[in-house]
């Protein structure tokens, strides 16, 4: 049996998900690309939270508020000492997303249900299409430590001058330059095409199996440290093109590998990719 993962209480499977569906304590969230995706079946009692419209400002490109954190939160069940069980469609892209948006704002009980949507599908488990109502509560936001999980467009310069590791998670063609996106969706976002430079490429999708499950702590070794050449000591930037793919590879360096410094740069590549005079560098 493989070694465990440094932080495996964030990670619940499917069962323990099923086994919490009427623990008041327990507040499941599912957090999609897709939104309609919940309208056709979800599982029972989770509640959906809109990455865009629910977690982001809708003037300044920023995250909402602690007083409109604190209402979402209160709307949603959701009181400061509630286990806030996050799934979603594409691998847990957006669920790691809300998870890693949840830590800014200082909620500590936070987990992931390994595999998301699809495996909770695959299984057969129960979904419905009731919207549940429940109880609000009064949360009052802690806060959390912002700098130590997030890097701004001046820290990933200043990272780049220190030479410190960056992570690139975009798909390979994203990361030459051949597209301003993933390849079927919309080209668009970004003037300039091409990757930070040093940055090394690493597709989020390395770190999940099929499944939508994660990689065990052995295999995410070998991709990490082993072929990349991380420290778990090392100071460490991820990014993609909007900061939902790296926040994936943020949890697993974060919680599943034990590093003790990981940002995610949500600016990605449609703020540095449209920064005048900031340096990109293209090809492999």
């Amino acid at each position: 049996m493989g070694e465990a993962y440094t932080h495996p209480e964030v990670l619940v499977s499917t069962q323990w998900v099923q086994d919490h569906l009427d623990d008041p304590k327990v507040r499941v969230v599912e957090s999609d690309e897709d939104l309609l995706l919940y309208d056709l079946g979800h599982v029972p009692g989770a509640v959906r939270i809109d990455w865009q419209g629910d977690l982001q400002d809708q003037v300044v490109r920023d995250y909402i508020n602690a007083d409109r954190f604190a209402e979402l939160c209160s709307r949603s069940g959701i009181a400061p000492d509630t286990t806030v069980v996050f799934y979603g469609d594409k691998s847990n892209w957006w669920a790691c997303y809300a998870f890693w948006a949840f830590t800014l704002f200082g909620h500590k009980n936070l987990k992931i249900m390994n595999g998301g949507r699809k495996l909770w599908l695959d299984e057969g488990r129960p979904v419905t299409r009731e919207v549940p109502s429940h109880p609000a509560t009064n949360y009052q936001p802690k806060g959390g430590d912002e700098a130590a999980v997030r890097a701004f467009r001046d820290d990933v310069a200043a990272h780049l001058k220190a030479s410190r590791p960056l992570i690139d998670v975009r798909s390979p063609k994203e990361f030459t330059g051949e597209l301003l996106h993933m390849a079927d969706y919309p080209q668009e976002g970004s003037l300039r095409g091409g990757h930070i430079p040093t940055a090394k490429s690493v597709p989020w999708s390395r770190a999940v199996n099929e499944d939508g499950t994660f990689k065990t702590v052995d295999e995410l070794r070998a991709i990490y440290q082993k072929d990349l050449g991380l420290k778990t000591t090392d100071d460490v930037i991820a990014y993609c093109r909007i900061g939902e793919r790296s926040s994936l590879t943020w949890f697993v360096l974060t919680y599943l590998l034990g590093f003790d410094r990981v940002r995610n740069y949500d600016g990605s590549w449609t703020e540095w990719g449209n920064l005048v005079r900031a340096p990109i560098a293209r090809g492999e």
